[in-house]
């Protein structure tokens, strides 16, 4: 039975992020366009994304092996955001609040994949 991941604490969050992300993004320079602006807007909406895909489907592997890529694209915006940062396009508090909430995220998404492994 497909899981309903839009109840997902971690799910909404990272839903959250995606939209913080677009309008933090929507100032970067011009020439980040299709860089650093793109790419960091495709690592922060593959968190969910992924959270959706494995969701639909009906095996605990394939749910595992998605939460797994969600993990590592949240580890990705987490460097992204750090690079964003040391380049200037990014203020110290805005830094601050997104690199907080995607270590949450990636909280989160581990004990996920913790008590998914128990369940095996």
């Amino acid at each position: 039975m497909p899981r309903n991941i839009k109840k997902y604490e971690v799910f909404q969050l990272a839903h959250q992020m995606v939209l913080k992300i677009y309008e933090t993004t929507k100032d970067f320079p011009p020439e980040e366009r299709y860089g650093l602006t793109s790419q960091l807007r495709r690592s922060a909406y593959s968190v969910p994304m992924n959270l959706i895909e494995g969701g639909a489907k009906l095996g605990e592997s394939e749910f595992r092996r998605f939460v797994d890529i969600a993990i590592g694209s949240c580890a990705e915006v987490e460097y992204q955001l750090e690079l964003c940062h040391d380049l200037k396009y990014l203020s110290d508090q805005d830094f601050t609040d997104l690199s907080e909430n995607y270590q949450s995220i990636g909280k989160m998404l581990n004990r996920l994949m913790q008590t998914l492994k128990i369940k095996k």
